[in-house]
């Protein structure tokens, strides 16, 4: 008796499930740009969109209800990947004004500080550390006004003796040595020392570290690249990620999650190569 009505709890209750996520999905499909975009403005900013003040209302409206009515209901990506995401476009255009309000909005929506500061440091090996350390200036005020102490727990998981060893054993599977083979024959050998240079800081020092997967870490990087236009490297990182188990539905949104802060060439351009490289998968 009792598993009879155990059973048919369960039915009413996955029944009452279904219910909803449909009605979830039904209010999302009735709910116009301006109204999706006011709810994510409030969960990621705590305030009103669309609330026409400023010297710029105008322009403001376009970008909200474009960015969170729209960009942000296309493909298969969180909040907090979003935000993730954006934060690295930013912090490698140096928008620092930009990246400040993010960092809050990714705080915001779940992202731990931890995971914020290392989406900035695995950025050095991209963009070089001049830039790196102005974006953690940004990200080092958001935390201090917020009440969170810095430095953050050290998130190391190398040292001196192990860092090439364990870069290799990120690399490897990822891109091969097809750096040592691209910078073959340069004069002294020092083609060779980059590319060790490349295991070891890259990979070694920055991709072993805690808080971010090897998975978001190369999405992360996706951001970077659609955002430098660098689209040679980019291809190679799509390579990378799909190793790395993001599908190419996750690849082509992050790409588009980048649209609204590095204009539609650069993300054009982005997809186009993610086509190509596709289209050599098959």
């Amino acid at each position: 008796m009792f598993k009879k009505v155990f059973v048919i709890f369960m039915t009413v209750m996955f029944l009452q499930g279904t219910v909803f996520a449909k009605t979830l999905m039904n209010k999302e499909s009735d709910m116009t740009r301006e109204e999706i975009c006011k709810e994510n403005y409030k969960t990621l900013f705590k305030g009103e969109a669309l609330s026409k003040e400023g010297a710029d209302p105008e322009m403001l409206a376009i970008l909200q209800k474009y960015i969170f009515g729209e960009v942000f209901m296309i493909g298969n990506l969180d909040i907090k990947t979003r935000e993730l995401l954006t934060v690295t476009s930013l912090a490698y255009q140096q928008t620092l004004p930009q990246l400040k309000a993010h960092a809050n909005a990714a705080l915001n929506v779940g992202v731990t500080p931890l995971e914020l500061r290392e989406a900035i440091y695995q950025l050095a090996p991209f963009m070089g550390f001049p830039k790196t350390l102005n974006a953690l200036g940004t990200i080092n005020e958001v935390l201090n006004e917020r009440g969170i102490k810095t430095p953050l727990e050290d998130a190391s998981t190398t040292n001196e003796e192990n860092r090439s060893e364990k870069g290799a054993q990120i690399q490897n599977p990822l891109y091969g040595d097809e750096i040592k083979v691209l910078l073959k024959g340069l004069p002294d050998n020092m083609g060779d020392e980059v590319a060790r240079m490349l295991t070891e800081v890259c990979f070694g020092d920055f991709y072993t570290r805690k808080a971010l997967d090897i998975k978001t870490r190369e999405l992360l990087i996706i951001s970077a690249l659609v955002t430098s236009g660098n689209v040679d490297t980019l291809k190679k990182h799509i390579k990378g990620n799909l190793k790395a188990g993001n599908s190419k539905e996750t690849i082509c949104a992050a790409i588009i999650q980048c649209l609204p802060y590095t204009g539609f060439p650069n993300a054009i351009s982005a997809l186009n190569a993610l086509k190509e490289i596709l289209e050599e998968e098959k």
